[in-house]
């Protein structure tokens, strides 16, 4: 009887971390631009799309949060990259298919020569 009730309660403990554990999952998208053009034009075009992308979190809900870096280090190539958070790998669709986001992303039509992706849970 009481080996039951020791693993009646063991049990729900372990049931009520697997659910806390399945609601702080979360999907981070991390992104990297390399531009081409004078510094100048990749410098502008970035700002542009620093501030473009820092709006975003109050016009896509499934948007949690967005960091956008611009590199500050001459010796490196890549211009930006941007960490955003959402909850579910199928959000990361529904925030890439965003007209607020697809407008953001046309800020660097003219200058991206490169793009690198990774998205994990963590």
């Amino acid at each position: 009887m009481m080996g039951d009730r020791c693993f009646s309660i063991l049990e729900s403990h372990l049931n009520t971390l697997a659910t806390k554990k399945a609601q702080i999952d979360m999907v981070k998208h991390i992104v990297m631009f390399k531009l081409h053009g004078t510094a100048e034009a990749r410098a502008n075009a970035a700002q542009s799309f620093k501030t473009a992308l820092e709006a975003l979190p109050s016009q896509i809900e499934v948007l949690q949060s967005i960091e956008v870096g611009l590199n500050e280090n001459p010796a490196e190539d890549w211009d930006v990259v941007l960490t955003a958070i959402v909850p579910t790998m199928a959000d990361v669709a529904i925030y890439a298919q965003h007209p607020a986001h697809v407008a953001a992303a046309s800020l660097l039509k003219e200058v991206k020569e490169l793009r690198g992706c990774v998205d994990y849970e963590f």
